[in-house]
């Protein structure tokens, strides 16, 4: 078992930045790799960015792609993601993912943490 705990979300107004923290604890030696996929109201969850356990390869949607920044604190087992220039599209539930080892699919969530831009 994998435990996550996101935080950092809030209001900040369009243009501004947040930066979310996700702490993993548990068997965090069966992790593979981790994201942040977001949700927002009404619509299906999406990948916004992810990143090897490692740290060393990272990916990105088209959305989040020169605004997000994706990177991990191996010491702290601590995944970031650095969101600039927000948009009011952006608003959304984003949440912590890990996926194990043998796993196609993240299979370990966090229970989300709020980010709305406002315009």
């Amino acid at each position: 078992q994998v435990q996550l705990e996101e935080s950092g979300g809030g209001l900040v107004q369009a243009g501004g930045s947040l930066r979310l923290s996700c702490v993993a604890s548990g068997r965090t030696s069966d992790a593979a790799a981790a994201g942040w996929l977001r949700q927002a109201a009404g619509k299906e969850r999406e990948f916004v960015a992810g990143i090897t356990w490692t740290g060393i390869d990272t990916a990105y949607a088209d959305t989040a792609k020169g605004r997000f920044t994706i990177s991990k604190d191996n010491a702290k087992k601590t995944v970031y993601l650095q969101m600039n220039s927000l948009k009011p599209e952006d608003t959304a539930e984003y949440y912590c993912a890990v996926r194990t080892f043998g796993t196609n699919e993240y299979n370990y969530w966090g229970q989300g943490t709020q980010v709305t831009v406002s315009s």
